[in-house]
């Protein structure tokens, strides 16, 4: 990001284990990683990587079992500029002045995320009633105007509905609602496309871009999908066993991916182009009860060298803004290309996006000619 830009959370060195049975589990494995005003932040990653427990701290809803080891996770957005230091936050009732009002969530499941019991109306006022003091007829208006912003017609029909009575790409947008309700600063959006059909998926993927200028958010996006990232990212970091093994803004990353994981991810992608056969990433993500000594993709990577099985790689610099820990960016290594299928698509992706924007100058031009 640009320089100037104003960082609204940082993380330092974070390390989260969970106790599981007797065992301690280390999830989250000495990140780093900051988050700048205003953009949007897609974390990409195989499930159980870490990916929504990382962002489970930033909003206090780590489950009971799970804790900071160590590390700092520091919010900078709040209006009287005091920086606040989430991960010393233990208690519900510290929780309450960031959860809601300054960072917001949605979750994957809508259905498991909405009270079937209560009307739409009701659920949304909650966190207006609670953090605003809004009542009764103020509180109506402010609620129909949030579903308005959804994208939900009839907001004063659909104020006294269930959520048994919306469609999934609907209810999506109650969820969505209920986050944005209290205009956050942050939305953490954890895979909010992934139980949607493709066209539901591309208009949520809209909305969310919308939204995003509207209430000005910042949007961290968990998914799987890389297809998603290229439609909303500016910046992508990519995890792998509970820490970021590549980041930078997302052209850097899908047209010049470094680490051989985000070469295996964009390997595995289906494509309707694609004439090589898919490549699936062969084996099994490490067991952090155990956490590997090394790089912790060595035993998946058939380029992996001696000292990845030795020695984690730090994170080497591309550019001011693109990283990637690997052994393969150190000055004394073998020089290894992407696989083929990777190359071809990296091809096929700048061919189409040179295609999408002298559309759209063609467009703004005949629209210019045109109000001339």
């Amino acid at each position: 990001m640009e320089q100037n830009q104003k960082v609204i959370l940082s993380v330092k060195d974070l390390n989260v284990k969970f106790n599981l049975r007797g065992k301690v589990l280390h999830a989250i494995r000495g990140i780093n990683l900051d988050v700048y005003q205003g953009e949007s932040l897609a974390i990409v990653g195989e499930s159980g990587c870490g990916k929504s427990v990382l962002n489970k701290n930033f909003i206090g809803l780590l489950d009971p079992n799970g804790f900071i080891s160590s590390g700092e996770i520091i919010y900078y957005g709040m209006d009287d500029g005091q920086p606040q230091m989430l991960s010393n936050y233990k208690r519900d009732n510290e929780w309450l002045k960031i959860r809601g009002s300054e960072v917001s969530m949605i979750m994957q499941d809508p259905m498991t995320s909405l009270n079937p019991l209560k009307t739409i109306g009701k659920q949304i006022g909650e966190s207006l009633e609670l953090h605003q003091g809004l009542k009764g007829k103020a509180l109506k208006e402010a609620v129909y105007g949030i579903l308005r912003d959804v994208g939900i017609e009839e907001p004063e029909r659909r104020y006294k509905q269930y959520p048994h009575e919306f469609s999934g790409g609907m209810r999506q947008r109650v969820v969505i609602a209920i986050a944005i309700a209290c205009r956050p600063k942050i939305l953490i959006c954890d895979e909010p496309t992934t139980a949607l059909d493709v066209t539901i998926q591309a208009q949520i993927l809209e909305l969310l871009k919308d939204l995003k200028e509207r209430y000005n958010l910042t949007i961290i996006f968990i998914t799987h999908d890389l297809g998603v990232v290229a439609n909303i990212a500016d910046r992508v970091a990519v995890m792998y066993a509970g820490d970021i093994v590549e980041t930078g803004m997302v052209r850097e990353v899908f047209y010049d991916p470094r680490h051989p994981y985000t070469w295996a991810l964009l390997s595995s992608m289906p494509d309707l182009e694609t004439r090589e056969k898919l490549e699936a990433i062969p084996g099994t993500p490490p067991d952090m009860i155990l956490p590997p000594k090394g790089d912790a993709f060595a035993a998946r990577n058939k380029y992996a060298m001696e000292i990845d099985f030795e020695e984690q790689p730090p994170m080497f610099h591309v550019s001011e803004t693109h990283m990637a820990a690997t052994w393969l960016l150190h000055p004394n290594a073998p020089k290894v290309n992407p696989p083929a299928i990777v190359v071809e698509r990296i091809e096929r992706m700048k061919k189409e996006q040179a295609e999408r924007e002298a559309a759209e100058a063609l467009q703004n031009a005949k629209k210019g000619a045109a109000e001339a």
